[in-house]
C-alpha cells in the first residue's frame, strides 16, 4: 500500500475538522481525502458503493483494500506518524473493542453536532444516517 484515501462527510463539522486535523499531520503512507460523494471521489474510486460512504467513514488504499467503521479509524491513524504505534495496539484484538468504542463516540458527537449544526445540509444527517458516521455495519 502507498496511497490511502478518506472518504468524509464534508456536511459534518466534526468530520471537517478531522479532515483538516489529518491533512496537518506527517504521514507514514500519503493520504488524500474526499468529500464523500463527491464529483471527484466517483471519479477516483469509480468501483466503490459511494452511497455507502456517506452513511460510514471509509478508507481506500491504492492496492483496493477497503475499510469502514472502527477498522477505517485505526487505518487513519496508522498511516500518520504520530498515531502509528496507538494504530497499532488497537489494531489487536484486545484494541479493536476500544476502536469501536472510539467510533461510536465520535459517530454520536457527529450527530450531535449535526442536530444543532444551522448550516443548510445540518440536521438532515440523521435522515441520511440515524447510525452515525462510524458506525460499523
Amino acid at each position: 500500500m502507498n496511497h490511502l484515501y478518506v472518504l468524509y462527510d464534508a456536511g459534518c463539522s466534526l468530520c471537517t475538522r478531522f479532515r483538516e486535523w489529518l491533512e496537518g499531520q506527517p504521514q507514514l503512507v500519503p493520504v488524500t481525502t474526499l468529500a464523500a460523494g463527491s464529483a471527484a471521489a466517483y471519479r477516483l474510486l469509480p468501483g466503490l458503493d459511494h452511497d455507502a460512504t456517506l452513511r460510514e467513514v471509509t478508507v481506500v488504499s491504492d492496492a483496493g483494500e477497503v475499510w469502514t467503521g472502527p477498522r477505517a479509524w485505526v487505518v487513519t491513524l496508522w498511516a500518520t506518524a504520530s498515531q502509528r504505534a496507538l494504530a497499532e495496539r488497537l489494531a489487536t484484538p484486545a484494541g479493536l473493542p476500544v476502536a469501536r468504542a472510539m467510533a461510536y463516540a465520535a459517530a454520536g458527537l457527529r450527530e450531535a453536532l449535526a442536530t444543532a449544526d444551522t448550516t443548510p445540509r445540518g440536521g438532515d444527517y440523521i435522515g441520511r444516517c440515524d447510525q452515525g458516521c462510524a458506525h460499523p455495519a
